[in-house]
């Protein structure tokens, strides 16, 4: 099946919160964890705002890491319980 740049950007966005908030949290394990390249990651990063989704980096730019401070109206629940789907979409393992 076939999805819009829409739904896939949207999906995107969810999973890389989602996997911040279970501590794949810097961008060198969001790209191994998703085989996403790492500009894509950075600007996915970036791009959670659009979402009132509020990420913060934590830390040195060298030892850092990612923290989602507040999920604004998306129900984390719900990304958790679709997560398969989610990655099924995005076609990732």
């Amino acid at each position: 099946m076939t999805y819009s740049k829409t739904k896939t950007s949207f999906y995107r966005r969810l999973l890389i919160a989602y996997l911040i908030e279970s501590g794949v949290n810097t961008v060198p394990t969001i790209c191994a964890e998703t085989g996403m390249p790492r500009r894509t990651a950075q600007d996915t990063i970036a791009a959670l705002e659009e979402l009132d989704i509020l990420c913060e980096f934590v830390g040195a730019k060298k030892d850092g890491h990612y923290q989602i401070v507040e999920w604004g109206a998306i129900n984390k629940s719900w990304v958790k319980t679709h997560l398969r789907h989610i990655k099924d979409v995005l076609e990732y393992p």
